[in-house]
């Protein structure tokens, strides 16, 4: 029988693929354990609430460190560093005796997850030519949203059969199974897989030398790359409304048993699959049909973060479970659509030599949401009003998006001009992006 043998490009993708899912799997698989383990080990539903919002602070301080790191010193040994973080992370989980040792754990997750996008964004703008980038990070975010879908159905099977502790083993076991599988077969340079054609490596970009930035480098990004940051903020806000608020959002709102409230998140989130699914595929069809970043990344960006606020729309006005639901569902699907052409949009503007950072840059300062947005739903849920505040609130945070959509420039791309070229002087130049 013929063995099959993938394409290196193909390769990379599924691995990258299997990762996001992972990473999302071990990110929110404490929210089905926590039913076990809140009694077990005697903990407060503050002190659970803490539990849950460790991971957000370092993973947000280290998306921008790891996305500089993987800049420097490659994807594969900055992905295989992380890796090993977060499968300890998840192991040590189900060895937590109590409060300050699951704390602990959640941290370290934080940690080893912070740098994993930006990293798997530089393999991305190595790997992958210009107009084939949005499909790649709509993929890869698909597979985020299909693991936390799967999530609670497999941790919860693993409960079933073992008991809470033996699911973090697990999952930490496969952890490290990824971390043998990417040291084994990716390569920093697509020139020196031993699987690569000539054909496949001609629509692979061109490797550039890399040459040491100068003072003031990553400032100037920084600013070149605020106005993506805010648009990113604005996808984050509903993403981490969702997927910290649903399940208690169906279940005290229409007085819903926890596994309705799961069918309905997990619903819910199968949208957002198929969300980021579209959203890739149509931005690399818009570039390679118009050749005009600003209409295949900026235009849809803002199209899609237009129908994800008037999607919640109707939530304010119908109580009605299926009717939420759909509307809900319909606002995951658009605010996904958004998530190929905004993680190009690093890549379009800084190039392979700094879309680790330039990513990094735009991840850690959009997810700062995922610590503000769990406080604030909350505390407006508590008011009068209830939930009606959290949505208006989140269909402002949309609209501010919109706003802003147009100051990211995806066609302008960030140059540093070597010293040499003008003496001492170094500056920031803004090209038309090829």
């Amino acid at each position: 029988m013929k063995r099959i043998r993938l394409k290196p490009t193909t390769l990379v993708l599924l691995m990258l693929c299997l990762m996001y899912m992972i990473t999302y799997v071990d990110r929110v698989n404490i929210s089905t354990a926590a039913g076990q383990f809140k009694f077990e080990l005697g903990l407060t539903n503050a002190q659970l609430g803490l539990v849950f919002s460790a991971y957000a602070y370092p993973y947000v301080v280290f998306q921008f460190i790891g996305g500089w790191v993987s800049d420097r010193f490659g994807a594969k040994r900055t992905l295989i560093c992380c890796s090993l973080i977060w499968a300890l992370a998840t192991a040590l989980t189900g060895l937590a005796g109590g409060f300050a040792t699951l704390v602990a754990a959640r941290l370290l997750l934080g940690l080893g997850e912070g740098a994993t996008f930006p990293a798997a964004t530089t393999a991305m703008a190595t790997w992958f030519a210009k107009d084939k980038r949005g499909m790649a990070q709509g993929i890869t975010h698909s597979s985020a949203r299909l693991g936390n879908a799967i999530a609670p159905i497999l941790v919860y099977a693993l409960i079933k059969a073992f008991n809470w502790r033996f699911s973090f083993y697990v999952l930490g076991l496969l952890s490290l199974g990824w971390v043998l599988m990417w040291s084994v077969k990716y390569r920093d340079v697509p020139a020196h897989h031993p699987n690569i054609t000539p054909e496949e490596l001609e629509s692979i970009p061109a490797p550039r030398a890399r040459v040491a930035d100068p003072k003031g480098t990553t400032a100037r990004l920084f600013w070149r790359m605020l106005p993506v940051c805010i648009v990113y903020f604005s996808y984050c806000w509903i993403l981490w409304l969702m997927l910290d608020w649903m399940p208690l959002y169906f279940m005290h709102s229409f007085h819903l048993d926890i596994k309705k409230a799961v069918i309905f998140t997990t619903a819910v989130f199968v949208a957002g699959v198929v969300g980021d699914l579209a959203g890739g595929l149509l931005t690399d069809h818009l570039l390679r049909r118009t050749n005009n970043p600003v209409l295949a990344r900026s235009c849809l960006v803002a199209v899609c973060m237009s129908l994800t606020a008037l999607s919640v729309v109707p939530v304010l006005f119908v109580h009605d479970p299926m009717i939420s639901l759909i509307f809900l569902a319909a606002a995951m699907f658009f605010n996904e659509m958004s998530v190929g052409p905004m993680w190009a949009v690093p890549m379009d503007i800084a190039s392979s030599e700094r879309s680790g950072a330039a990513s990094g840059i735009m991840a850690s300062f959009g997810n700062t949401s995922a610590i503000i947005c769990p406080i604030v739903a909350g505390f407006l849920a508590d008011r009068p009003g209830g939930w009606n505040l959290t949505f208006m609130l989140s269909i402002g945070v949309m609209v501010g998006g919109v706003l802003l959509v147009f100051a990211m420039r995806p066609n302008k791309a960030f140059v540093v001009s070597p010293p040499s070229s003008r003496g001492d002087a170094v500056g920031e130049g803004e090209g038309r992006v090829a």
